[in-house]
């Protein structure tokens, strides 16, 4: 059959087009995911500094198909702006501890108040029967949790006028907590008056009196510098603290299989890394804090439990959680 130069020219490009767009490069490219990340993390944090080199092997082993950007500091908003954003698909993933609280109720169950004695009894709960029983709930609340949580370490009261040794020297104190009804109640049943600030206002929170005190890691409190702004740190370990990462699960499933794998294990391999430079940074940071003059004292921790207990204060949230949740949580860590 003949076949005009002007037709054999039309096929030879139709045909290089079909070639090019079968390429595995272009296809990469064609379907390629970029996925948004967002904590209140400040940028040095380990939580930021494992998750962004994540983002790196991400998009190595992925060759370019996936792109996941890191936003630290509070970038895009509040946590609970953010937790909000993730819900309704606006952000695509994003960790955090407390503010998801409202609607997966049972994720702040490390969070009561003395319950982990030490790390041996956090990731034999949270890596095992508990951590899947919240990671379940929040999967039934449209998120997916991904299997390891990032380590935000044992939380500790800083002051600026008077050092914490006993309950009652809370009494009256305009303390900063996260905006999760947990800590909120936690530090009315000691006497103390909680007040919600996003952590991004928290070091001018304190340098202007607006709170007297608040509560974080030792980590935290170095790497966003609080100890500038405040002069006593009592080591009381009232909780410990661990960021959930999580994404909309309607996005989540929207990613192909392949990729989906590559998140996970990378995300799974920086919350591992991550615990451990939490635990080095904890140690190295109270030797700094202490050089600038910050004083530290130990709290003996029986007499906060008892007042706790007391008034009612295990009662309720077990009620609250559920016998299911809570008894997952003394399988672990013993009663409380």
């Amino acid at each position: 059959m003949n076949i005009s130069r002007r037709t054999f020219g039309m096929l030879t490009a139709g045909a290089a087009a079909a070639g090019l767009l079968s390429a595995p490069g272009l296809s990469r490219a064609a379907a390629k995911v970029k996925l948004r990340y967002g904590t209140a993390f400040p940028a040095s944090h380990p939580g930021v500094v494992r998750i962004t080199e994540a983002a790196k092997a991400i998009a190595t082993r992925s060759e370019g198909a996936v792109e996941l950007q890191v936003y630290p500091n509070s970038q895009l908003g509040g946590e609970a702006d953010m937790f909000t954003q993730v819900r309704g698909g606006a952000l695509d993933l994003m960790s955090t501890s407390g503010v998801n609280q409202t609607v997966v109720p049972v994720a702040s169950i490390n969070a009561v108040a003395f319950a982990f004695p030490t790390y041996d009894h956090v990731w034999k709960a949270m890596d095992g029967e508990l951590g899947d029983h919240v990671r379940k709930a929040f999967l039934d609340a449209g998120l997916f949790v991904f299997p390891k949580m990032l380590d935000n370490g044992y939380r500790n009261i800083t002051t600026g006028a008077k050092p914490i040794t006993a309950p009652q020297d809370l009494n009256g104190m305009k303390i900063r907590v996260p905006g999760n009804q947990l800590w909120v109640t936690l530090f009315q049943t000691l006497g103390a008056a909680p007040t919600p600030i996003n952590f991004g206002e928290l070091y001018a929170a304190l340098q202007t009196h607006v709170v007297d005190g608040q509560e974080n890691p030792l980590a935290l409190i170095q790497s966003s510098k609080l100890y500038e702004v405040q002069k006593y740190i009592a080591l009381t370990g009232h909780i410990w603290d661990g960021h959930h990462i999580f994404c909309n699960n309607r996005r989540w499933q929207a990613i192909p299989a392949e990729m989906r794998t590559i998140i996970q294990e990378e995300l799974t391999t920086a919350a591992v890394n991550e615990r451990a430079d939490v635990k080095d940074l904890n140690e190295k940071a109270m030797v700094d804090i202490k050089a600038t003059g910050v004083e530290f004292n130990k709290v003996e921790t029986a007499p906060f439990r008892e007042a706790l207990a007391k008034a009612g204060f295990y009662s309720k949230w077990k009620e609250s959680f559920g016998a299911e949740a809570w008894g997952l949580l003394e399988k672990d860590v013993g009663t409380l």
